[in-house]
């Protein structure tokens, strides 16, 4: 499951920055919606799927609750669930 969530966590970082940095300014400034309605939907599937692995996860070993916070807060700015899966998920993995 771990497993499965790190890659849950990657994807949905990649996604999040090609939905704002790749299709958002196509949409807008080259006036193409199509990828960014592709990966608007990957990026909501991605990101149901992480809050709720972070749960079951998070559950499953007993985390804290500021942990499930970090995140919770993870899954809403760029770049931070690619830190999150670094930080927490590679060492509990090892654990």
């Amino acid at each position: 499951m771990l497993k499965l969530f790190r890659a849950t966590a990657i994807l949905e970082g990649i996604s999040y920055l090609a939905l704002f940095g790749v299709t958002m300014p196509l949409k807008y400034w080259a006036e193409i919606p199509g990828p960014n309605k592709l990966v608007g939907y990957a990026h909501g599937v991605l990101f149901i799927a992480f809050i709720v692995l972070t749960l079951i996860v998070g559950l499953k070993h007993k985390w804290s609750i500021k942990k499930l916070f970090i995140f919770g807060i993870a899954s809403l700015l760029p770049f931070a669930t690619f830190y999150v899966e670094e930080k927490y998920l590679r060492t509990e993995e090892t654990t």
